[in-house]
């Protein structure tokens, strides 16, 4: 999985089928890599989210045959680092948390 802050929603009117109506969101990574990613949580723009990829990316969705590598799995709260402040109710994100994006 993936730790990446919503950067904006993504309109696309027109869009394969398999993408149905499902709500895209763009990402970015700590190390700054940009992608798009498909929404299952509803995830606001600033948060910070984890996000899957790959087959689990697409049975994450609530449809598995939804054409994604990429899907929003949680919204994160808090991270349990020493050094990860609460989220402040001022502050739409973890903001200035410097933890790069990982896989496991």
């Amino acid at each position: 999985m993936d730790i990446l802050r919503v950067e904006d929603e993504l309109v696309c009117t027109r869009r394969v089928p398999g993408l149905g109506s499902h709500a895209l969101r763009v990402v970015r990574s700590t190390a700054g890599v940009v992608s798009v990613a498909t929404d299952a949580v509803g995830a606001p723009v600033g948060r910070w989210v984890f996000a899957t990829t790959g087959t689990a990316a697409r049975l994450a969705m609530p449809g598995a045959d939804t054409t994604t590598d990429l899907t929003i799995c949680g919204i994160i709260d808090q991270w349990g680092h020493d050094d990860a402040p609460p989220v402040d109710a001022k502050d739409p994100g973890l903001a200035g948390i410097n933890h790069p994006a990982t896989k496991t």
